[in-house]
């Protein structure tokens, strides 16, 4: 994947990773919830190098630098805003650095996907996420990268609700959590714009 169409009459080249946005809802009562695996992921990335966040209101949110070997800096990022207005912190975050689109990867909680699934994907809509859906708005494009965590689908629309803001079961948890390490292995291809062998690598997991 060497080019990234941004609209209708430009080509992008591809410039990697520089802002990995965590979705989730701030306070220790959402924490372990199925709703905020995007904040385990940048949690782990960021103890990963041994970073921590630290809290910036500028930014709506919580925001660390890491900069693993040889690959130059990378932004985390967990907006306190919650869910549906995560679209202000990323906005933020974007302007301030100038990072465009093309290197905003959003990773968020996929009801579609199996638990210990994960999926990248460049573009799309929102399919009904909240947190997506305001990131969308806030950018004004659908053209920055998603990652896509698998927690399963509770078998009826009416449950959603209380199954996102639920806990996994520890078994799920645990395989949640060995998929992020999964994606932490590919950091450095995400950063030089390996998105084919990040595919390659995640797609054919579990």
């Amino acid at each position: 994947m060497s080019a990234l169409r941004t609209d209708g009459n430009e080509t992008m080249t591809d410039v990697g990773i520089r802002l990995i946005v965590g979705l989730g809802n701030p306070g220790a009562q959402y924490a372990l919830t199925r709703h905020n695996v995007g904040f385990w992921l940048a949690d782990a990335l960021a103890a990963a190098s041994g970073e921590s966040f630290r809290p910036e209101p500028k930014f709506y949110g919580e925001i660390c630098r890491v900069s693993p070997p040889g690959v130059g800096d990378l932004r985390l990022l967990k907006p306190t805003t919650y869910m549906n207005r995560s679209g202000q912190a990323v906005a933020a975050v974007a302007r301030y650095f100038e990072i465009s689109p093309s290197q905003i990867l959003v990773a968020h909680d996929e009801l579609d996907l199996p638990v210990g699934t994960v999926r990248l994907k460049h573009a799309g809509g929102h399919a009904g996420h909240n947190g997506l859906r305001d990131t969308i708005a806030a950018l004004g494009t659908r053209d920055f990268w998603r990652l896509r965590i698998g927690i399963a689908h509770p078998g009826d629309r009416t449950l959603v609700t209380g199954y996102v803001l639920g806990r996994p079961s520890k078994e799920d948890a645990v395989c949640i959590h060995d998929t992020l390490m999964d994606v932490e292995r590919t950091l450095p291809d995400l950063i030089a714009a390996k998105y084919q062998l990040v595919m390659n690598a995640l797609h054919s997991q579990r």
